[in-house]
């Protein structure tokens, strides 16, 4: 029986571009998307999303003040927070290091599919 994906906010850059696949993968669902380009960002503490469970920054496409916002309204809630850059390496690196990558049960059945094998998940 497959778990429930973490429900993940992302933060920064206008396209996501092969992120979303990298996600999903990983058992994670982008449930929302924000730019990080609203002046109002800067200005007013975010609300995060009811369900957010990991708050994804991408720091290059990010200015100081929205990131610190979202990391602090993120730390107040009791949310994970991972930051990395706008590419796919990036972020596989940043998914290894906060332990989602390992923990992950649909791994192994993820890389089997594309691989073009499909395998039981016990």
């Amino acid at each position: 029986m497959a778990q429930q994906p973490v429900s993940a906010l992302v933060v920064g850059a206008d396209r996501l571009g092969n992120i979303p696949d990298l996600l999903r993968d990983h058992n994670i669902a982008i449930r929302h998307h924000i730019s990080g380009r609203d002046p109002s960002h800067q200005k007013k503490t975010p609300q995060l999303p009811s369900g957010t469970q990991l708050v994804i920054l991408l720091t290059d496409f990010l200015g100081h003040n929205v990131m610190k916002a979202f990391r602090a309204a993120a730390q107040r809630a009791g949310i994970q927070v991972m930051a990395c850059r706008r590419s796919v390496c990036s972020v596989k690196q940043a998914l290894d290091q906060c332990g989602y990558c390992q923990a992950c049960p649909l791994r192994e059945e993820a890389a089997a599919s594309r691989a073009g094998r499909v395998h039981a998940v016990v």
